[in-house]
């Protein structure tokens, strides 16, 4: 689940602030469970638990688990939906450098391998037929918002708009990502790998493929079952490393790039054929998922002033 700092996320917050909540969460995260059998477990009343579980509905935190349906409310199951909660703060990162920021569409790429399941999807409608990688090269394919397969890569090619006279500080690369898994699953890792211009920065696990609560951007016409955000990920290559999220991913510097000599960018995201988790990949654009964003390639740098005496 995603959640901003508005009054819906601070309720959130307010809800797992208490400990009987989470135990009745940590209880849920076991097997689905009925109010009688939790009142029992905790040592409270049937009432107070229902108030809980009441509570955590309205939140979509849990559900009435809908495979053992039945009339006897003493016998209705609760399931606990989400496995995890990802928190957008506003606060953005401030750096004494120049910026230059390249937005990337999903549907823009210069290369490609996928194999099904994959497909591509935009605002009203699928984009070409599903599972068919010949979506891929349709001329439609520059309208898509949402990207994925079960294994391969995209590539994307920019120009490179460093000042000749500027030294590159900091390449950020950010993108709302998942797992791919038919319908969805929220676990289902996937080990993602990057390239910059066909240099390996890392490779990280995307942890699932999420539909537990509907995307706030994904449109109407898709259907709830199927992958409804992802999670939203920053790289960031500097002259000591690269990291995702703040923590070391590899040590691929930017001097390793050689982004100086190059008039390009490329940005190369897919699952290795030497990867552990084949869980397949999902990109996210800006009409789908939780975050209104392309993929983000921003280049900071510091200019090189020369004083030239005469």
């Amino acid at each position: 689940m995603y959640i901003q700092l508005d009054d819906k996320g601070v309720n959130i917050l307010k809800a797992l602030a208490s400990a009987s909540r989470v135990s009745i969460i940590q209880i849920l995260s076991n097997e689905p469970s009925t109010v009688t059998k939790i009142a029992k477990e905790l040592n409270l009343s049937k009432a107070i638990v229902s108030r809980h579980l009441r509570l955590l509905e309205e939140l979509n935190l849990i559900k009435l688990d809908d495979s053992k349906q039945t009339h006897d409310n003493r016998n209705k199951k609760f399931q606990l939906v989400v496995d995890h909660i990802e928190i957008d703060f506003p606060q953005k990162i401030h750096l004494p450098y120049k910026e230059i920021e390249t937005e990337i569409k999903l549907g823009y790429y210069s290369d490609f391998s996928v194999i099904p399941t994959c497909g591509l999807a935009g605002t009203t409608d699928m984009i070409g037929e599903v599972d068919d990688p010949r979506a891929f090269v349709s001329n439609d394919r520059i309208n898509a918002s949402l990207l994925w397969f079960s294994n391969g890569f995209v590539e994307y090619i920019v120009p490179n708009q460093i000042p000749s006279n500027a030294r590159l500080e900091l390449l950020e690369l950010s993108l709302e990502i998942s797992s791919e898994f038919p319908e969805s699953n929220n676990n289902w890792p996937s080990d993602i790998s990057f390239y910059i211009n066909d240099i390996p920065i890392g490779t990280w696990t995307v942890p699932g493929n999420y539909s537990d609560v509907r995307g706030t951007l994904t449109p109407k016409w898709w259907l709830s079952q199927y992958s409804q955000y992802g999670v939203l990920k920053h790289l960031r290559i500097t002259h000591n490393d690269t990291g995702i999220d703040g923590k070391r991913l590899s040590l691929t510097t930017l001097d390793d790039l050689n982004l100086n000599e190059s008039p390009f960018i490329k940005v190369k995201i897919g699952i290795n054929p030497d990867a552990q988790n084949k869980g397949g990949l999902t990109i996210f654009g800006e009409n789908f998922g939780n975050h209104p964003q392309n993929i983000l390639l921003k280049c900071f740098y510091s200019e090189n002033n020369f004083l030239i005496i005469k």
